[in-house]
């Protein structure tokens, strides 16, 4: 191994254990119960290029608007960086939460309510937290959920969307592919939350062991196989067409939002019943797996 080498290891095992640390140990991976209860699970962690080709492709396919890692570190630090890397993390939900969700019929359960709100906090927390120990440590880095300038915009193609998504970077990063409902499939499955942060140091990028963003989707790699996630959801916001976006939203904001107020006391909008009783909740499908 060569000292370039060796240093780009050592980086990753560095921030893994960074990552890994924090959810294991910080009071703010908490669900806020009675009882201590953490919201997350070991995480998993990959890497991507900052020049990966596949983001380019991702900003020409969601709009002009969307952010590659070199625009957001620009806005934030106005220069440009030789070698920038994303990290990205998967925080897959716990044992619990997935039970009590894959319960649910047409409301979230209250863990999994718990989860999307204090849980998410904590992801927010852990991201700030990756990119204050980065700058400490003389590297820029920035989180690009966390940055001022991150907003909601339209997609000429798919509607309402941002100028970053957590999802889409994990997915260059190596850590999993799309479903149906448009959820990330990861070797975790997909009941989890993900996060990044866009840094100016070289780390060897996360070998992709896919090539189709779908790849790990009963649906399209079955010829239509499963369709569980389509029978999960409560207002038919999905079909063999895909996810109804709006449709979706609306019932978090319009019904979802209300119903955890008024049942359980504090506000969140996170659904979950498509990420659960479903063949992907806990990892990639047995008949993908498998032949994989």
């Amino acid at each position: 191994m060569t000292d370039h080498q060796g240093r780009n290891k050592d980086r990753a095992v560095w921030i893994e254990d960074i990552i890994k640390t924090f959810i294991r140990r910080s009071s703010e991976n908490s669900l806020q119960r009675e009882a201590p209860e953490p919201a997350w699970s070991e995480p998993l962690i990959g890497y991507a290029g900052g020049n990966d080709p596949l983001f380019e492709e991702i900003k020409k396919d969601i709009g002009d608007f969307y952010w590659t890692p070199a625009d957001i570190f620009c806005e934030t630090f106005q220069r440009t960086a030789e070698h920038l890397t994303v990290i990205s993390w998967i925080l897959p939900q716990t044992e619990a939460t997935k039970q009590d969700n894959r319960k649910a019929k047409d409301y979230p359960s209250e863990r999994w309510s718990r989860s999307r709100n204090f849980g998410e906090q904590a992801n927010l927390a852990l991201a700030r937290h990756v990119a204050e120990t980065l700058r400490q440590a003389g590297f820029s880095a920035v989180a690009p959920v966390l940055s001022p300038l991150w907003s909601w915009q339209t997609s000429e193609r798919y509607g309402f969307a941002s100028n970053w998504s957590e999802r889409h970077a994990a997915y260059v990063a190596g850590l999993g592919t799309f479903s149906l409902c448009d959820g990330l499939i990861t070797p975790k499955g997909k009941a989890m939350r993900c996060g990044s942060v866009v840094a100016d140091l070289r780390i060897v990028p996360t070998l992709r062991s896919y090539t189709d963003p779908r790849a790990w989707c009963l649906f399209y790699a079955k010829d239509g196989k499963c369709k569980k996630c389509i029978a999960r959801c409560p207002v038919g916001a999905l079909s063999e067409n895909g996810h109804d976006k709006l449709k979706c939203r609306n019932y978090l904001f319009d019904v979802v939002a209300d119903y955890a107020k008024t049942n359980f006391g504090f506000a969140s909008y996170g659904c979950g019943l498509c990420q659960t009783g479903v063949p992907c909740e806990s990892g990639i499908p047995a008949d993908i797996s498998e032949n994989s």
